[in-house]
C-alpha cells in the first residue's frame, strides 16, 4: 500500500498482519481523490481543508489527503492493533504536526466532537462492511460536524442494501470492484 500522489508519494505505509482490518485498495483510493479534484458535480479543492478520517485503520486516506495538502486530518480507530500501526505510519511520514488521532469507538468521538464544536471539510467514512449504524454516523455529521460545503464519502460493499437516510444528498455513486464509494452532502 503506497501513498498515490502529493508530497510523499510512492511512500510505503505498514499494514496490518491480521486478517481484522480491510485496508482501501490503493485503486480505490485513488478514484476517490480523482473524483474530488476533477468532478463536474461538485466543487471541492482539498487544499487547506480540515478531513475527518472515521475508520481509519492504517490512515491510507487521511494520509493521502495530507499528501495532497489538506491542512489537518484527524483520524478515528477504535482497534488497538491497527491504531498502534496508524501512529507508525503517520509517525514514519513526518505527518504528526497535521494530524490528531484517536484511539475510540467513532460514535463517542463524534459526540465529543459535537460538543467542542468541531467542524470539517471532508469527511471520509469507511466502516467495517458489517456496521449497520452508518444513518446514525451520517446524521451526527450532517447535524453538527460538517462545514456548509463540507463533502462526506462513505465506502460500502457493493452489495450493502442499507437504505441511506434522505438527509444525505447522494451527488455521485461509484463502483470499484466490491466496493461502493458515495459522495454526498
Amino acid at each position: 500500500m503506497r501513498i498515490i500522489s502529493g508530497e510523499l508519494k510512492g511512500k510505503k505505509l505498514l499494514i496490518p498482519e491480521d486478517k481484522n482490518t480491510r485496508p482501501l485498495r490503493d485503486m480505490v483510493k485513488e478514484s476517490i481523490f480523482n473524483i474530488l479534484q476533477h468532478s463536474n458535480k461538485f466543487d471541492f479543492n482539498l487544499e487547506n481543508k480540515d478531513v475527518l478520517d472515521l475508520f481509519s485503520g492504517v490512515g491510507s486516506f487521511g494520509l493521502e489527503a495530507l499528501s495532497r495538502n489538506a491542512k489537518k486530518v484527524t483520524f478515528v480507530e477504535s482497534y488497538s492493533n491497527v491504531f498502534n500501526i496508524l501512529k507508525k505510519n503517520i509517525f514514519n511520514l513526518n505527518c504528526e504536526e497535521n494530524s490528531e488521532i484517536y484511539n475510540t469507538n467513532c460514535f463517542d468521538i463524534l459526540e465529543k466532537f459535537s460538543n467542542e464544536e468541531k467542524n470539517f471539510d471532508l469527511v471520509f467514512l469507511d466502516p467495517p462492511f458489517k456496521e449497520k449504524k452508518i444513518n446514525i454516523l451520517i446524521e451526527t455529521i450532517k447535524k453538527k460536524l460538517i462545514k456548509k460545503n463540507g463533502l462526506i464519502v462513505l465506502h460500502r460493499h457493493k452489495k450493502d442494501e442499507i437504505e441511506l437516510t434522505e438527509n444525505l444528498e447522494i451527488i455521485e455513486l461509484k463502483h470499484y470492484g466490491i466496493s461502493k464509494i458515495i459522495f454526498g452532502k
